[in-house]
Protein backbone atom coordinates (compact mmCIF):
# COMPACT_ATOMS: atom_id res chain seq x y z
CA UNK A 1 0.00 0.00 0.00
CA UNK A 2 1.19 3.18 -0.64
CA UNK A 3 1.70 6.27 1.93
CA UNK A 4 -0.99 8.34 -0.44
CA UNK A 5 -3.59 4.97 -0.12
CA UNK A 6 -2.98 5.18 3.87
CA UNK A 7 -3.72 8.47 3.59
CA UNK A 8 -6.75 7.98 1.88
CA UNK A 9 -7.74 5.27 4.52
CA UNK A 10 -7.10 7.38 7.11
CA UNK A 11 -9.30 10.13 5.90
CA UNK A 12 -11.79 8.23 4.75
CA UNK A 13 -12.23 6.69 8.72
CA UNK A 14 -11.88 10.39 10.09
CA UNK A 15 -14.74 11.21 7.44
CA UNK A 16 -17.10 8.40 9.00
CA UNK A 17 -16.47 9.68 12.15
CA UNK A 18 -17.02 12.79 11.78
CA UNK A 19 -20.48 12.18 9.98
CA UNK A 20 -21.81 10.92 13.49
CA UNK A 21 -20.71 14.43 15.10
CA UNK A 22 -23.75 16.68 15.32
CA UNK A 23 -21.25 19.61 15.65
CA UNK A 24 -19.63 18.74 12.43
CA UNK A 25 -21.90 17.13 10.24
CA UNK A 26 -23.85 20.41 10.30
CA UNK A 27 -21.27 22.55 8.20
CA UNK A 28 -22.61 22.92 4.81
CA UNK A 29 -20.87 24.78 1.89
CA UNK A 30 -23.57 27.88 0.17
CA UNK A 31 -24.70 28.24 -3.22
CA UNK A 32 -22.31 31.19 -2.98
CA UNK A 33 -19.55 29.56 -1.21
CA UNK A 34 -19.93 26.26 -3.67
CA UNK A 35 -19.83 28.97 -6.90
CA UNK A 36 -17.03 30.35 -5.47
CA UNK A 37 -14.74 26.90 -5.54
CA UNK A 38 -15.74 26.65 -9.33
CA UNK A 39 -15.30 30.02 -10.26
CA UNK A 40 -11.32 29.58 -8.62
CA UNK A 41 -10.88 26.41 -9.19
CA UNK A 42 -9.46 23.65 -6.81
CA UNK A 43 -6.07 24.38 -7.20
CA UNK A 44 -6.54 28.43 -6.52
CA UNK A 45 -8.20 26.82 -3.26
CA UNK A 46 -5.54 24.58 -2.12
CA UNK A 47 -3.64 27.02 -2.04
CA UNK A 48 -5.59 29.37 -0.40
CA UNK A 49 -6.24 26.42 2.21
CA UNK A 50 -2.24 25.83 1.97
CA UNK A 51 -1.94 29.92 3.11
CA UNK A 52 -4.24 29.55 6.28
CA UNK A 53 -3.03 26.17 7.51
CA UNK A 54 0.33 27.55 7.55
CA UNK A 55 -0.29 30.88 9.08
CA UNK A 56 -2.80 29.49 11.51
CA UNK A 57 -2.42 26.26 12.42
CA UNK A 58 1.12 24.95 11.59
CA UNK A 59 2.84 26.42 13.81
CA UNK A 60 4.08 25.13 17.55
CA UNK A 61 2.70 27.97 19.54
CA UNK A 62 -0.55 28.86 19.19
CA UNK A 63 -2.04 32.04 21.74
CA UNK A 64 -5.61 31.53 20.27
CA UNK A 65 -5.42 28.36 19.65
CA UNK A 66 -9.33 27.19 19.22
CA UNK A 67 -10.52 30.65 17.71
CA UNK A 68 -8.24 31.25 15.22
CA UNK A 69 -10.08 29.51 12.55
CA UNK A 70 -13.17 32.09 11.24
CA UNK A 71 -17.12 30.17 11.38
CA UNK A 72 -17.25 31.38 7.69
CA UNK A 73 -15.94 33.67 5.17
CA UNK A 74 -14.40 30.93 3.22
CA UNK A 75 -14.63 27.43 1.69
CA UNK A 76 -12.03 26.89 3.45
CA UNK A 77 -12.86 28.29 6.76
CA UNK A 78 -15.98 26.12 6.97
CA UNK A 79 -13.83 22.93 5.87
CA UNK A 80 -11.94 23.23 8.75
CA UNK A 81 -14.54 23.51 10.81
CA UNK A 82 -16.56 20.32 9.07
CA UNK A 83 -13.24 18.13 9.25
CA UNK A 84 -11.83 19.20 12.43
CA UNK A 85 -8.79 20.79 11.07
CA UNK A 86 -9.43 24.09 12.79
CA UNK A 87 -7.11 24.18 15.75
CA UNK A 88 -4.41 22.22 17.31
CA UNK A 89 -7.34 20.93 20.09
CA UNK A 90 -8.88 19.84 17.37
CA UNK A 91 -6.25 18.04 14.78
CA UNK A 92 -5.32 16.15 17.98
CA UNK A 93 -8.41 14.78 18.98
CA UNK A 94 -9.61 13.93 15.82
CA UNK A 95 -6.54 13.51 13.79
CA UNK A 96 -4.08 12.18 16.09
CA UNK A 97 -1.73 14.67 15.45
CA UNK A 98 0.01 16.14 18.32
CA UNK A 99 -0.18 19.52 19.79
CA UNK A 100 3.20 21.97 20.94
CA UNK A 101 5.00 20.70 17.79
CA UNK A 102 5.52 22.43 14.34
CA UNK A 103 2.93 20.83 12.01
CA UNK A 104 5.58 18.63 9.77
CA UNK A 105 4.80 18.85 5.69
CA UNK A 106 3.62 15.37 5.86
CA UNK A 107 0.96 16.53 8.68
CA UNK A 108 -0.01 20.04 6.55
CA UNK A 109 -0.18 18.21 2.84
CA UNK A 110 -2.59 15.62 4.99
CA UNK A 111 -4.79 18.94 6.50
CA UNK A 112 -4.50 20.14 3.35
CA UNK A 113 -5.89 16.90 1.64
CA UNK A 114 -8.23 16.31 4.48
CA UNK A 115 -9.92 19.98 3.39
CA UNK A 116 -9.78 19.49 -0.38
CA UNK A 117 -12.01 15.84 -0.87
CA UNK A 118 -14.16 17.54 1.82
CA UNK A 119 -14.50 20.73 -0.80
CA UNK A 120 -14.95 18.60 -3.40
CA UNK A 121 -17.89 16.35 -1.68
CA UNK A 122 -19.64 19.44 -1.10
CA UNK A 123 -19.69 20.62 -4.18
CA UNK A 124 -20.52 17.25 -5.76
CA UNK A 125 -23.64 17.44 -3.76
Amino acid sequence: MTFEEYQEREIDEVFFRLAKSKFRSRFHLSDKDKNYVLEKGLDVIRQHAYDFVSHRLAMRDISNDGKQTPMRGHPVFIAQHATATCCRGCLFKWHHIPMNKELSNDEINYVIRVIIKWIENEVKS
